[in-house]
């Protein structure tokens, strides 16, 4: 998968960058230089260096499609998902859906800590994974839609509270 300059994508993990430019830069050990993509996370100004080939290894990937937010939305509201399981079974589930990068992955972690959430308080860790998953979905949201973050953050917890009842619910 290939990108433009000015284009936004998703590095996984950390959310929406800017690719501003696509330019040489050097690998770590003895090796010849290599062509990267030079990216600006916009949750922090940082910048990240991708080796053009390592994309797919990586998992950077364009933003979702505005079409695929509704359902989206859906999935976080829906009651399909499982809660059960040890704290640390589950941490690890959690943490390689959230490598992965994909957005319907992240809205799984999400919904699963929200609900246990609701029973329990959440690990340090999982509070933490919590926090980054609700950032990723709702930062990604944001800028597809070119709407505020608060916003597409009281749409997340309308469709987060509907999971959680429906699921109390069905228990």
């Amino acid at each position: 998968m290939s990108f433009r300059v000015g284009e936004k994508v998703v590095y996984p993990n950390h959310g929406v960058s800017v690719v501003e430019k696509i330019g040489e830069g050097f690998a770590t050990g003895p090796v010849s230089p290599r062509s990267f993509y030079h990216l600006r996370l916009l949750s922090n100004n940082s910048k990240v260096m991708v080796p053009i080939g390592n994309t797919d290894l990586i998992g950077l990937r364009r933003l979702t499609q505005r079409k695929d937010i509704t359902g989206l939305m859906k999935r976080l509201a829906d009651s399909r998902f499982s809660a059960s399981g040890d704290w640390k079974g589950r941490y690890k589930q959690n943490l390689d859906k959230m490598k992965s990068g994909k957005l319907h992955d992240i809205a799984d972690v999400l919904k699963t800590l929200n609900f246990i959430s609701s029973r329990k308080t959440l690990s340090f860790r999982e509070k933490k994974m919590y926090e980054r998953a609700k950032y990723l979905i709702v930062s990604e949201i944001a800028v597809i839609n070119g709407l505020d973050e608060q916003e597409v953050e009281r749409q997340v917890d309308r469709a987060l509270t509907k999971s959680a009842a429906a699921k109390a619910a069905a228990h």
